[in-house]
């Protein structure tokens, strides 16, 4: 029987774990499948584009796979049995079982609210297709000179406002973060950040610590003294016609409902080669996946690490299970990146523990990097050993395979 490998979600990192073990490993030993809820591939990176009225490219899944050796399922994921190796599913014809021998669980995450108060009520996001384009329908409903509000000041939440604010300009912008906006940034990079701002009539409001989102704005928690109960008067709230929440994300539920070691986020635990701690048959990557990276330090979500995750995770996988050594090295960063609409973004080099250097690049030339980043990004995705040798190589056979998987 040929070996059954099941890839959960087919962002960045699931996508291109799948094509890349389908380029190391024979056809004829290996059954390799990719679920997804979504028919098509989309590109995490452009939803904020996708919200402000722009259209992307049409990436269907089965046609980005075909001929590749990767059978894709349109499915939604609903439970994982790590006991029973088998994964519980929901298509277009109902619920169904599919059973694995190796699974790779790359869910990737959702919005998180943090317990916020009306957030799921009031406020839009751009974790999702779905969520951008709900978006892009009530941006178009605002009127002129309405205000929309970004809570959050990373770096979803500053490409978000800075791609709204190009593509309306008649509308009243505003940023809100409960620290500094881009404080992890360098000098010159947050200097030309707050140039931006100006440019586009961006208001910003830092230190400002969201408690709950109403139809009409939010309400800040006032703390004029330690331990005094928050004041909700109009000298603590933020109007707005329409607020969009980019404060953070959280993983999906599955994996923390499972027997499987999980970080308190809820992310799968991994060692250096992506495979879960407490279950040899399973990997994470992406999102779903807390990994350490160089220094020790927990990976970040983001397409930043998706990559070089979904390369480490199948090349360990297919090593193990072809007999071969399994590589091993510890994920790092080269820069942050960032739009700031259309024609301007910043490209922060970092060092590989993710800090800021003083190099960056900004304006249209930064601009021209971000695009090319997004685009091999996608690119990737059909071409995940780079243009490198395919290499597809047999199992190890028989008990030698089965002690080969278990270590």
């Amino acid at each position: 029987m040929k070996h059954r490998i099941v890839v959960l979600g087919a962002g960045y990192a699931g996508a291109i774990t799948a094509g890349r073990l389908a380029k190391r490993l024979h056809r004829d030993d290996v059954e390799i499948t990719l679920v997804n809820a979504d028919p098509e591939f989309v590109e995490r990176v452009r939803m904020h584009q996708l919200a402000s009225g722009q259209e992307l490219a049409s990436r269907p899944l089965r046609d980005m796979f075909a001929g590749s050796g990767v059978q894709v399922r349109v499915a939604r994921v609903d439970a994982v049995d790590v006991d029973g190796k088998t994964v519980e599913l929901t298509d277009e014809h109902g619920a169904t079982t599919l059973g694995y021998d190796s699974l790779v669980y790359a869910l990737g995450s959702t919005v998180a609210d943090y317990g916020t108060a009306g957030v799921a009520e009031h406020a839009q996001h751009v974790a999702g297709k779905q969520a951008a384009l709900r978006l892009r329908n009530r941006l178009n409903e605002l009127a002129a000179g309405e205000t929309v509000l970004v809570v959050g000041g990373g770096l979803t939440g500053i490409e978000a406002a800075t791609e709204i604010a190009e593509a309306r300009p008649d509308l009243r912008v505003a940023i809100a973060a409960r620290g500094g906006v881009g404080d992890w940034l360098s000098d010159k990079a947050r200097h030309h950040l707050r140039q931006t701002f100006e440019r586009f009539g961006i208001t910003v409001h830092e230190h400002a610590d969201v408690v709950r989102v109403e139809a009409n704005g939010v309400v800040l928690a006032s703390a004029p003294a330690q331990g005094a109960t928050p004041i909700h008067d109009s000298a603590h709230r933020i109007p707005a016609q329409l607020t969009v929440w980019t404060a953070g994300f959280a993983v999906h539920p599955i994996a923390a409902a499972t027997t499987l070691e999980v970080s308190a986020s809820g992310q799968i635990v991994v060692d250096g080669t992506l495979r879960s701690v407490s279950h040899p048959d399973v990997y994470a990557v992406g999102d779903a996946a807390f990994a350490m990276g160089v220094g020790g330090r927990p990976l970040r979500m983001g397409c930043a690490t998706a990559s070089p995750m979904a390369w480490q995770c199948a090349d360990a996988l297919a090593a193990r299970l072809t007999g071969r050594k399994v590589p091993e090295s510890p994920i790092g960063y080269a820069s942050q990146c960032l739009s700031l609409g259309r024609r301007d973004a910043i490209v922060q080099k970092v060092t590989p523990d993710d800090q800021p250097t003083s190099t960056v690049l900004t304006g249209r030339i930064a601009a021209r990097v971000k695009e090319l980043i997004c685009s091999g990004a996608a690119w990737s995705v059909t071409h995940p050993t780079l243009m490198m040798p395919s290499r597809r190589r047999h199992l190890a056979a028989g008990p030698v395979a089965a002690e080969l998987v278990a270590k």
